[in-house]
């Protein structure tokens, strides 16, 4: 038998990380564009050949073995890599073809209704698929491979990544015009849910600013936070992409900017990404529109 005769295929390899990711064979097997069987003989077959159990099944449940996890995890490294061949060959002139953004929702609808018309005009070849969600899930599907770049807001860990820095996105206190904005004391802080980088980022700015409210509350997005603030539920901190964009339409709330508070906007990708120059350039372009936008 040759060596390469005993080799994983790609396609297992997608299997597994797929699994690995959904920790269910329906969900996994959805986002391959395969039937659950398919998949499930997939892994099968991949654990015959490796001749160990990656993969513990039961009527109920299905979760990763140690190897199993160890074995993803490097089948995630090969899967990048077989990402990168393919971009290096389709991708000969500037940032042109398809290209899979990630951007966290508090970023996402605040930018891209201006960026999109301007990135297409720009760059009349790119083919730009936007996925919004939370920053660990989008760095998830940037390690996998799902993505070339994640937009995101710093401070945040991202170990391992590449990142360009866009511009400081500053803070301001954000509460109802009937009352003057006061420091948030005897207040409540409408914050996003767990999980938002900008509800940390906010409570940081409490810290820092010496706000202190008499609780917090959540909001489950962007939309939801503004209502309750426009609502007299209390006050939030926001920052500047967000004061200005399409969410105040219509609303009545006062603006207080607060010094030296900000978060950075940033493009993140993988190191050794083998389209850098395209992702910088993207970087650029975004830079370019946030301060036209911030002017």
């Amino acid at each position: 038998m040759s060596y390469s005769s005993r080799l994983p295929t790609l396609k297992q390899l997608c299997y597994l990380v797929a699994l690995d990711r959904h920790q269910h064979f329906g969900r996994a097997a959805e986002s391959c564009f395969v039937t659950q069987s398919t998949l499930s003989n997939g892994i099968s077959e991949l654990e015959n050949l490796l001749g160990v159990k990656i993969v513990e099944r039961t009527k109920r449940t299905v979760f990763m073995t140690t190897l199993g996890r160890a074995v993803s995890e490097r089948a995630r490294a090969l899967l990048c890599g077989a990402e990168d061949i393919i971009d290096l060959v389709q991708n000969q002139t500037p940032l042109c073809g398809i290209f899979h953004l990630g951007v966290i929702p508090t970023i996402a609808p605040c930018l891209f209704p201006h960026a999109t018309p301007e990135l297409r005009h720009r760059f009349p070849d790119l083919q730009l698929y936007l996925r919004e969600d939370k920053s660990a899930q989008l760095l998830d599907a940037l390690a996998a491979g799902e993505l070339d770049a994640v937009l995101m807001a710093f401070p945040y860990d991202t170990e391992n990544l590449d990142s360009l820095e866009l511009g400081r996105d500053h803070f301001w206190l954000t509460s109802t015009s009937n009352r003057e904005p006061a420091q948030g004391k005897d207040e409540n802080l409408i914050l996003m849910e767990d999980g938002h980088c900008l509800r940390e980022h906010s409570l940081s700015v409490c810290t820092q600013q010496k706000i202190t409210p008499s609780r917090t509350v959540h909001a489950s997005s962007l939309t939801s936070l503004i209502h309750m603030v426009s609502g007299g539920l209390g006050f939030s901190l926001l920052p500047e992409l967000v004061c200005q964009s399409p969410f105040f339409t219509g609303t009545d709330l006062r603006l207080r900017p607060l010094c030296d508070s900000f978060r950075t906007i940033a493009l993140a990708w993988r190191k050794g990404f083998t389209r850098k120059d395209d992702a910088t350039l993207l970087a650029n372009a975004l830079k370019e529109i946030i301060t036209q936008q911030q002017a």
